[in-house]
C-alpha cells in the first residue's frame, strides 16, 4: 500500500514510522524549505510516551526525557509553596513516567526513525483530488502523487481539512499569551527534578526539566489578540508583566535567550466529527486543535498514529471503512481532550476571577491528589491502556 502524508510534524512522523513498520510505502510532504520545531519542548505524558514505546522508540525518548519526579505550585508574589508532591501514584497508575523533551530533539529522533530520505520537503499542498482506486495530492510546484491513502497531519492550519470537511472552521482565540523556550537549569528557579508553576492574577510561570541539564520555561499571560510582537521587547515586557512577583520569576525572566523565545497567541478549534474522507483522513492538529493547557496535544497526535496503524492492519473491507473505523475511535476521545483543556485553560487564566481565586485558595489545601486524578483521567482511555 502506498500512504501519502501531508506534514513532518510529530503526528505525521509518528504515523509514517508506524505504518512503514507494516510494510507500507509511505511518504512524508512537508511545505517549509527546513524544519524547525514549533516551540521549544512539550510534555509527553504517559499516554504519549507509550505510543513512541510501541514504535520502537523507548530508549531514545527516555534519553530525551527530563528527570521530573515531583509537581508543585508556587504563590507567584510571595514565592510561598502551596503544594508540592510526588509524580510517583501517577507512575504507578499509568505504568509509565512522563517525559518532558525538547521539542528539536524529539524532531530529530522521529525523523531518524521515520527516514529523513522518504521526508520531501518544500512541498505545499494545494489540493486534493479523490479518485476510485487512489487520492492524488496536488502541490504548489504542479506536481501530483497519487497514492492509496493520504493522511492529512498538516497542523491547525491545515488544507487537507478543508478538503475533508468542504470548509476551514475558524480558529477561536483562548485569550492568552504564551512565552516559551529553554534555559539552563539553575536551582534558584526550581529545583532540578520538578515541574514548578507560579500562579497569581491569572497568569502562569512555569519550568519543567528535560535533558542536557534545562528547563523548559513558558509564561503566560492573558491579553487581546493581535498585539506587536517584536522579539527584542520580550523581557522588557515580561518584566512588566509579572512585576512584584517573586525573585525566581526575575531569575527566570533575567536568564531567558529573546532570540531563542518563542510568542503564541493561543487558539483551539471547535470539536468536529467527520474526520475522513474516501481515501483521506485527518491526524493530530488538523483532526483537533487544541489549547496546550493539559500537555495532551502531541499526545493526542500520536496515540492518531498508533490507532491509524492498527485499523490499516487490522480491517480488509477496504482502505475507506479502514479509515471510517480510525476515526470512529478516535474522535470522541479526542473532542473530550480539546473540550478539557479549554475548560482548564478558562479556570487556570482568569476568565472568571472568582473561579480562578477558587482553584488558587484550594492549591493551598491539595496533597496532589485530586491533580494527579486529573492527569491519569487525561492519560486513561488511550489506545495502549
Amino acid at each position: 500500500m502506498k500512504v501519502s502524508i501531508i506534514g513532518a510534524g510529530m503526528g505525521g512522523l509518528s504515523a509514517g514510522i508506524a505504518l512503514k513498520r507494516l510494510g507500507y510505502e509511505v511518504k512524508v510532504f512537508e511545505k517549509v524549505e527546513a524544519i524547525r520545531p514549533v516551540g521549544a519542548a512539550i510534555s509527553l505524558w504517559p499516554n504519549g510516551v507509550k505510543c513512541l514505546n510501541y514504535l520502537g522508540l523507548a530508549e531514545q525518548v527516555a534519553a530525551l526525557g527530563g528527570r521530573m519526579d515531583h509537581m508543585a505550585y508556587v504563590d507567584g508574589a510571595s514565592g510561598r509553596t502551596m503544594t508540592r508532591f510526588s509524580l510517583q501514584p501517577l507512575v504507578e497508575q499509568a505504568g509509565q513516567r512522563p517525559y518532558p523533551v525538547a521539542r528539536a530533539g524529539l524532531q530529530d529522533m522521529l525523523m531518524r526513525a521515520f527516514g529523513p530520505e522518504d521526508i520531501a520537503l518544500g512541498m505545499p499542498l494545494v489540493g486534493v483530488e479523490d479518485g476510485a482506486s487512489a487520492v492524488t495530492a496536488v502541490f504548489a510546484n504542479g506536481q501530483t502523487v497519487a497514492s492509496d491513502v493520504l493522511i492529512g497531519a498538516d497542523g491547525t492550519h491545515s488544507v487537507v481539512r478543508g478538503h475533508v470537511l468542504g470548509h476551514q472552521p475558524e480558529r477561536r482565540y483562548a485569550g492568552y499569551v504564551n512565552w516559551n523556550g529553554l534555559v539552563e537549569i539553575d536551582t534558584a528557579i526550581a529545583p532540578a527534578d520538578q515541574w514548578t508553576t507560579f500562579v497569581g492574577e491569572g497568569k502562569r510561570v512555569s519550568v519543567m526539566p528535560v535533558a542536557g541539564n534545562r528547563f523548559y520555561f513558558f509564561f503566560d499571560v492573558p491579553l487581546p489578540k493581535g498585539q506587536a510582537n517584536e522579539r527584542a521587547t520580550y523581557k522588557a515586557i515580561l518584566r512588566e508583566h509579572f512585576r512584584g512577583w517573586a525573585a525566581p520569576v526575575q531569575t527566570l525572566i533575567e536568564r531567558i535567550d529573546e532570540n531563542g523565545t518563542n510568542r503564541v497567541e493561543i487558539h483551539d478549534i471547535e470539536p468536529f466529527d467527520t474526520w475522513t474522507r474516501g481515501r483521506v483522513a485527518l491526524l493530530g492538529d488538523a483532526a483537533h486543535s487544541t489549547t496546550p493547557d493539559i500537555g495532551q496535544g502531541g499526545c493526542a497526535a500520536m496515540e492518531d498514529a498508533v490507532v491509524l496503524a492498527i485499523a490499516l492492519q487490522t480491517n480488509t473491507l477496504g482502505v475507506e471503512d479502514a479509515l471510517r473505523r480510525y476515526a470512529q475511535r478516535r474522535v470522541q476521545r479526542a473532542s473530550d481532550l480539546v473540550l478539557r483543556a479549554r475548560k482548564r485553560c478558562d479556570v487556570t487564566h482568569g476568565k472568571d476571577p472568582a473561579v480562578t481565586q477558587a482553584w488558587y485558595d484550594e492549591l493551598w489545601q491539595e496533597d496532589g491528589s485530586n491533580i494527579i486524578r486529573g492527569i491519569y483521567a487525561n492519560v486513561q482511555g488511550n489506545p495502549l491502556d
